[in-house]
Order: structure tokens, then sequence, then C-alpha cells
């Protein structure tokens, strides 16, 4: 995105911020999904008496973590943009 002349900044970055959490959210999604994959095919493997020794979930836990924060910073940012309570800004 680009700030072209004339163009109202303030709601290119709502826009840009819109794109941004939809983004994170379908990785939170895709995470998600995996780490019911891996929990379906361990449930497999116990059923069978297979031990598998290396165990990605807690790489997923790590992720879904931060992108659960990341997601939650971004809509509160968002709100906050929209807030028409809150004060307009200059921007540099």
């Amino acid at each position: 995105m680009s700030l072209d002349e004339g163009s109202d900044p303030h709601s290119l970055i709502v826009t840009d911020l819109v794109a941004l959490i939809g983004h994170v959210q379908a990785s939170l999604r895709l995470i998600e999904a995996a780490i019911a994959r891996e929990a379906f095919l361990a449930e497999q493997d116990a059923a069978a008496d297979v031990f598998v020794l290396d165990d990605v979930t807690p790489r997923y836990a790590v992720a879904f973590t931060a992108l659960k924060a990341c997601d939650a910073g971004l809509g509160m940012a968002l709100d906050r943009l929209r807030d028409p309570e809150a004060p307009a800004r200059l921007l540099n």
C-alpha cells in the first residue's frame, strides 16, 4: 500500500490492519488444524502401539500463543483507530 497524494492515511492504515488481522487469524486456524491433526495421528499411533518421539505440538502451541497475542494487540489498535473519541494525530 502506498500513501498517494490525496489519499486518507487513516483509511489506509485501517484497511491494512484489517487485512493483517485476517492473515493472523488465518494462520491461527491453520495452526489449530495442525494441532488437531497431530492429536488425531497420535491417537491412531497409540492405538496401534506405535510411539512417536517427535512431538511438534509444543512448537505449534508457542506459535499459536504468540499469534493470539498479536491478534489481540492488532484488534486493540484497530479499535483505537476506529474510536471516534480518540484524538486525531498527525502522521510523521
